[in-house]
């Protein structure tokens, strides 16, 4: 099932420049699944997303067409079919 990933600028360079990202997730498709896909074609992304037990960045919020996916179930996130999914780092300064 092909699924959109959005991404920001400041996650780009992590993607080689793509703000777009038609990504391929076998089914039932979750957001756990796509973010496994992406970090086998992205590495260096996926240690933005993920921590070191494959758990969802705290300053990384998710979006699955329009929702938050914490309140969905987080990684469990069931995706469907051309499903969007927006990934926006939090911003912090003063």
């Amino acid at each position: 099932m092909r699924i959109t990933v959005l991404l920001p600028g400041t996650l780009r360079e992590k993607a080689g420049g793509e703000s777009r990202l038609a990504v391929e997730v076998a089914e039932p498709a979750t957001l756990g699944r796509l973010l496994d896909v992406l970090a086998e074609r992205y590495p260096a992304l996926e240690r933005r997303l993920r921590d070191e037990q494959a758990g969802l960045r705290r300053y990384v919020n998710f979006y699955v067409d329009g929702e938050e996916c914490r309140h969905r179930g987080g990684p469990e996130t069931v995706l469907r079919a051309d499903a969007e999914v927006q990934i926006i780092p939090s911003v912090a300064g003063g």
